[in-house]
């Protein structure tokens, strides 16, 4: 489905994504864990043709991205630090995004999306004026609106309390069950990664250090979970 062969981004000269390799099938997600800085969003941001590779390949479906641009429309993504229009209210970005990606039978899509993700009570804020967790919930919404077959979450639940963390963890669960697709996460957060994910790459500094299962990588390692494998390994590499 996803195939990402000596993928590498330099800017000037400092090297943020360093000759990674990686691939994704369809009904699975991929993690790629490591701390901010890793180069986790540039790499997303490559897959989604927002930066140009310095070398290396993506490989979609057996084409390369650079001559396969229509299938950035079976993508989508979802960031908190990507902002939607903040002056538009919640159902107007959706029927945006509806528009944009040529989603068939929107009204039904967007109110199917309503129901999912609670946004009743606020569909006709603005934007701007939601809170940390309703707005991840708006863009998981539009991240899902045309049914991606390729789905990039990046921090999906960064600054989220608790509660609603574990709100969009149990969605994405669901929506995994009844859509087969592929999906990479880039998280640091530990917990996400090993309730979401069936493969994780272990990130630091460009460079994936390590990977396998969650449960894989622990037992490896000799550790009671990821956080304490990921620990270990940081550390190795600095020495």
């Amino acid at each position: 489905m996803l195939t990402i062969s000596n993928l590498e981004k330099k800017f000037g000269d400092f090297n943020a994504v360093k000759k990674i390799n990686f691939s994704i099938q369809k009904n699975q997600t991929v993690a790629l864990l490591g701390p901010n800085g890793c180069g986790k969003t540039t790499t997303i941001a490559m897959i989604l043709g927002l930066i140009t590779p310095t070398s290396g390949s993506i490989i979609i479906n057996n084409q390369a991205l650079t001559k396969n641009h229509h299938y950035l429309s079976k993508m989508n993504f979802a960031s908190p630090y990507v902002e939607l229009p903040k002056k538009l209210k919640v159902i107007e970005n959706l029927k945006v995004y509806a528009m944009m990606y040529e989603v068939k039978n929107p009204k039904n899509k967007i109110e199917q999306l309503i129901e999912e993700l609670n946004l009743s009570p606020i569909l006709y804020k603005k934007t701007g004026e939601l809170s940390s967790g309703q707005r991840n919930r708006v863009s998981l919404a539009k991240s899902i609106i045309n049914d991606p077959e390729i789905l990039l979450l990046d921090e999906p639940t960064a600054s989220l309390d608790p509660d609603t963390g574990d709100f969009i963890r149990t969605f994405l669960e669901n929506y995994k069950k009844k859509n087969a697709m592929a999906t990479l996460l880039a998280s640091h957060n530990m917990d996400e990664v090993t309730r979401l994910s069936d493969y994780v790459l272990m990130m630091k500094e460009g460079s994936i250090i390590d990977e396998g299962t969650a449960t894989a990588l622990i037992e490896k390692h000799g550790r009671d979970n990821l956080e304490e494998v990921f620990l270990k390994l940081a550390r190795q590499h600095e020495h």
